[in-house]
This record gives C-alpha cells, structure tokens and sequence, in this order.
C-alpha cells in the first residue's frame, strides 16, 4: 500500500447489531467479530481499482462534516433500503453533470454517508 492511502475505516455504532444489519442489506457487505477486540467487527468492499476525494469550503462546495461516498449500482434501488433498514435519506438524488448521481443518508446510528453512481458507460 503506497504512503498516504487510505486503508481503514472505523463506522461509529451505538447498536453494533444494528449498525450490522443495515450495512449488510444496503450494501451486501460481509462483516465479522474480531475475536481479540469484542464488539468490533470487520468488513470489506473488496478491491479498489482508484479511489480519490476532494477538499473544499465547508457548507459551501462541500458538506459540513467529513463525509465518505460509497459506489452503487442504482442510487433508485438503494435508497429505499436506506430507509427500510431505518436510514435517513438527508439528501435526495441529485444529479452531477457529465459524471453521475449523489445521494446523501444518514444510517442508523446517525453516520452521513454520500452515495454515488456513476453514468453508465457506453460500452
């Protein structure tokens, strides 16, 4: 792993059960216990091809707090899971011309997450 990327990420969870569940059904994800850490429990999104971010004016070109974006298929489909598994949707499908689309929720131990999907390629 090269100097500077990222490599980890802990969630914040009031309930970790719930915090679980929802993870688990909006985005697929596998988590585990970590047998020496009780109540910590790992997950992966797998291999990352590039990943990279952007640094802007707070409440003004970006949000008010440090927020990581998860890729999606559909923002269409995944919305209504956010809410089903007691999410929040903070905001809604918002289009970025020439890129894709963004969404902004809330899970359910009050984590702002972005959302993202990307336009479909022409292939």
């Amino acid at each position: 792993m090269a100097h500077g990327q990222m490599s980890h990420l802990e969630i914040p969870a009031d309930d970790p059960a719930r915090a679980r569940k929802f993870y688990e059904g909006v985005f697929g994800w596998e988590t585990s216990e970590m047998e020496q850490y009780p109540n910590y429990f790992l997950f992966s999104f797998g291999e990352i091809g590039r990943a990279g971010g952007a640094i802007g004016v707070r409440n003004e070109s970006t949000g008010p707090q440090l927020r990581l974006y998860i890729s999606v298929d559909s923002i269409d489909a995944t919305l209504p899971k956010v809410t089903a598994l007691g999410g929040k949707i903070v905001e809604p499908k918002t289009d970025i011309p020439g890129q894709g689309w963004y969404a902004v929720i809330d899970d359910t131990e009050g984590n702002q997450l972005g959302l993202y999907e990307n336009l479909p390629s022409d292939s």
